[in-house]
């Protein structure tokens, strides 16, 4: 029964993560600045919002088409934006010169919501029928 209801809080989180990208991430006392997806000092950590805003739409789209070849696609890019947001995860909150950031609800909001998207992905609205 939850089954029928997770292709819809797959699309949820698809566009939840899109949100979490433009939310801070973390926030470091020493330049007292807030970190996004799009934002970081000198930009040393890059965009990662591109990414995963841009994969987000990816799999908001191969969800909705009801085509077999879609959910096969849907499973790679949601494996490569949950593994991409662990990464990204590990790097902004990692410490450095020994200081750690503040790590924001933003940050484990987009793991979490790639995390859905994955299993998501894993149990797809598919109606299968029978060859004639």
């Amino acid at each position: 029964m939850f089954v029928k209801y997770l292709h819809w809080l797959g699309l949820a989180a698809s566009l939840t993560l899109m949100v979490s990208c433009f939310l801070p991430w973390t926030y470091h006392a020493d330049l007292n600045q807030s970190f996004t997806g799009f934002y970081s000092y000198d930009n040393h950590y890059g965009k990662p919002g591109k990414f995963l805003i841009f994969f987000g739409t990816v799999v908001l789209v191969l969800m909705i088409l009801p085509k077999v070849w879609a959910k096969r696609t849907n499973l790679f890019v949601c494996a490569f934006t949950a593994a991409y947001s662990v990464k990204t995860f590990i790097l902004l909150a990692s410490c450095y010169n020994n200081y750690c950031p503040q790590k924001l609800f933003s940050l484990y909001l987009m793991v979490a919501c790639a995390v859905v998207m994955l299993v998501a992905s894993v149990f797809p609205n598919a109606k299968i029928t029978a060859p004639k």
